[in-house]
Parts: C-alpha cells; structure tokens; sequence
C-alpha cells in the first residue's frame, strides 16, 4: 500500500477510488466481489467492507444488495482522493509524533536510569584516579610538644599540611581529630604540597 501508517482499509479504499480515478473501473462497472477483493488485498472480509463503506458514503461506489458494488463516478472517486491527501498528512503527522512520544519516553527513562547509576556511584566510595601526596614524619623523642593536642599546636594552620594518621607502637590512629595528642616516637603520616612537607620538618625541629 502507499501508506503503511494508515489504517489497512483506508489503504484499500484509496486504491480502489485510485483505480476508478484513473479509469481502470469505469462508471457503471461492477467492482469485484468483496471476497474476490478479500483474496486480491489479503485481508479479511471485514476490512473489505469498511474500505467499500468508507467509498460509499463518499458516493465513489453504491452497494447494491445480492447484486455487488458498483462504480457510481470517476469525479467522485478524484475528490475522495484529493480530501484524503489533507486526511493522510494529518494522519502521518499524528502517527510521527506518537513515535516522537514514544521515542522521548524511552530517552527519558534511559536519563532516569543513567542518573540513578551516576547518583548510585557517586555515593559509593571509590579509589580516586589521582592519589593524594602523603608523607610520614617521626616526632623527636625530645620535641618541646609533646603530650599536646593538634588544636594547641596549630598543626594545619603552621604547616598547611592535613594529619591523616598517627602510628603509635602497633596502634593506629586513622583521621585523628584536634585532641588528639602527639609524642615522641609518634609517626605522623599527613598529605599535602612539598611546601607544606617542608613546613612540617620544621614544625618539628623548631619545637626541639
């Protein structure tokens, strides 16, 4: 058919009005039987009668009783074909954005499920691609410093560099917060830039 989007007896009604259009059914003529025409378009009979309908009611055809369809006018026929052009394009239009419907539907739901994936990443901690720089330092055992906390030592705020962990004997104090204390002995593992490693060799000599 020459519209596959249409409905299958509208198809069937423009080829048989094309046919009467264009004289291969003169006027007067009786059209094949509707299951001559069912076997012809390989359809159903009851697809043949809506078509052979749909023409009648545009007076294409007549439908006589036990007698079969015949063609009542070529013009008829012309005009059926010339309103059913605007009847189609709004058809195709209507057909296209049922698929543009359909086809952002399905984007939206793989948005949806892409952002769950992002989201569901984002909140699971993974090893970063870029390992931060980190140092390990250990406190003299005759620091001035020792037994205070970071707080009172100004620790990040003289160095700029960010105590990650303290090794003390077999323990470990992993994220130590600002009480934490310091003592000789202790090994300090902290990141930061090569300045703030300098700063921190110094921290701890100019305690001593």
């Amino acid at each position: 058919m020459e519209n596959d989007s249409l409905p299958q007896y509208m198809q069937i009604a423009l080829s048989i009005a094309g046919r009467i259009a264009g004289g291969d059914v003169p006027e007067g003529a009786k059209i094949s039987g509707r299951s001559k025409l069912s076997s012809e378009y390989n359809v159903s009979p009851e697809t043949i009668r809506k078509a052979v309908r749909l023409l009648s009611d545009m007076r294409v055809v007549d439908v006589r009783e036990k007698s079969g369809v015949y063609v009542l006018s070529a013009d008829n026929a012309r005009r059926y074909l010339h309103n059913a052009g605007a009847k189609i394009d709004v058809f195709a239009k209507r057909q296209q954005m049922k698929e543009l419907l359909e086809q952002q539907e399905r984007v939206s739901r793989q948005l949806a499920e892409l952002c769950r994936s992002i989201l569901d990443y984002a909140s699971f901690p993974v090893q970063a691609d870029d390992t931060l720089p980190n140092y390990v330092c250990r406190i003299p055992k005759n620091w001035s410093g020792i037994g205070k906390n970071l707080s009172n030592l100004h620790f990040w705020q003289a160095t700029g560099a960010t105590i990650v962990a303290i090794r003390r004997g077999t323990s470990r104090i992993v994220s130590p917060g600002p009480d934490a204390e310091l003592y000789g002995g202790d090994e300090v593992i902290f990141v930061g830039t090569d300045n703030a490693r300098e700063a921190v060799s110094r921290f701890f000599r100019s305690t001593e």
